[in-house]
């Protein structure tokens, strides 16, 4: 298996999470109840997962990997990629500074919590695409064969020593979670 396989699996669980938060932002722009702390979940997942797993991954071997072996670190996909990892940490403080104030009773906030919510669906939606589709594809060419292996090894790294052992599965249950309470 591929470095980049292991990444676009991880994709397809944060893509469940974006369409969880879309429902719930939905549910709470149409005044249905939603649980204020459903956003904080799903911050603590994008930070946990999203941010801290995958794209510690990404950003700490994967990119470093291509670069080393002839991507450019200025002008190509990487300093895109890196900078919309900013603009996604930016639409999960916000939400998760939106969501403690309408947890707090703060009724206006619920917008800036849709808001945010939204924008960081819109935002990850076309990045995991532009990565699954662009990125992973031009890090398969010109990461050598050999190297692909030292890369996945580089990642379970990452996972197990680096954001702890179980904290994976921790994040995935979490997914399944806000699945499960966005459609409920």
């Amino acid at each position: 298996m591929q470095a980049t396989d292991i990444l676009s699996s991880e994709h397809r669980v944060i893509e469940r999470v974006i369409a969880a938060l879309e429902t719930a932002a939905d549910h709470l722009e149409a005044g249905k109840t939603v649980r204020p702390g459903f956003f904080l979940d799903a911050a603590d997942f994008i930070k946990g997962f999203a941010d801290g797993c995958h794209h510690r991954k990404e950003e700490g071997v994967l990119f470093t990997t291509m670069i080393a072996h002839g991507a450019p670190a200025h002008g190509g996909p990487i300093p895109v990629m890196l900078y919309e990892h900013e603009q996604g940490r930016a639409f999960t403080r916000e939400m998760r500074e939106s969501a403690e104030r309408l947890q707090a009773g703060e009724r206006a906030a619920a917008s800036r919590v849709i808001e945010n919510a939204r924008g960081y669906a819109a935002l990850l939606r076309q990045h995991i695409n532009k990565e699954d589709n662009i990125l992973f594809p031009m890090a398969d060419r010109i990461i050598p064969e050999a190297y692909h292996a030292k890369v996945a090894e580089d990642f379970e790294h990452v996972e197990h020593e680096e954001t702890g052992e179980g904290v994976h599965e921790k994040f995935l249950s979490l997914a399944e979670k806000l699945e499960k309470e966005a459609t409920g």
